[in-house]
């Protein structure tokens, strides 16, 4: 009899993983003190598994992605709003544009251990859309936010981002190489729950899905409408 109870603990897994992500997203974690009124919109955009960030493409924003454009992202033009930003694994994020590109070997990587990137992408107007979601963060969080995104690229000799070379998703889109890595306890939702909390923004411990990251959200924080 106790040898059929081995059985059930691979099934039990993945149910006591989301339990345990919905806890961390309402235990608090360490974050920055950076004090400030919350005035600039910031958006967050939910897919199934992923959670994009929206920034403002403010003069100076733009000055200092400028290298963007040469992969030929449309950063200065006067229609783009918005600088979308996402990280996750090397092999899912790269070659995963719908569920139905996703292989065996990218999924096993993504969960065993991978290296990372930075994906960019700039937009125009966006009011709303279905998982997107907005809130105000303060001069000082919206640097704190800006840096450490800064701060995550791989850079080459002349201090510039290193681009792979790799269709993007889009036209306007492309990816970077990443310093930190990717693995099952430190997902894509888990570095963007790092980087609020190190731009000051009260956020949940541990949050590697994007349910726990929105119960975080909702745990901490108030949504801004557009």
């Amino acid at each position: 009899m106790r040898r059929w109870r081995w059985l059930l603990v691979p099934p039990a897994l993945p149910v006591l993983y989301m339990l345990a992500a919905l806890v961390g997203a309402l235990i608090p974690g360490q974050h920055a003190e950076i004090a400030g009124e919350p005035q600039h919109r910031v958006g967050f955009a939910a897919g199934p598994i992923h959670y994009d960030i929206l920034l403002p493409l403010t003069p100076a924003l733009r000055d200092r992605f400028a290298f963007a454009s040469l992969a030929g992202m449309p950063i200065d033009h006067p229609d783009a709003e918005w600088l979308v930003v996402g990280w996750g694994a090397t092999g899912f994020y790269t070659t995963v544009g719908t569920y139905a590109d996703l292989t065996a070997s990218a999924l096993w990587q993504g969960i065993t251990g991978d290296t990372s990137v930075l994906h960019l992408d700039a937009l125009g107007p966006v009011t709303t859309a279905p998982g997107l979601d907005w809130h105000l963060l303060s001069d000082g969080q919206l640097a704190g936010l800006i840096a450490t995104i800064e701060a995550e690229f791989t850079r080459d000799s002349n201090d510039l981002p290193i681009l792979i070379p790799h269709p993007g998703h889009r036209d306007t889109d492309a990816f970077y190489h990443a310093r930190s890595p990717f693995h099952l306890l430190r997902t894509c939702n888990v570095w963007l729950g790092e980087a609020l909390r190190a731009a000051g923004v009260p956020f949940g411990a541990w949050t590697p899905t994007t349910a726990s990251v929105r119960l975080s959200f909702w745990w901490n924080a108030t949504p801004q409408s557009p």
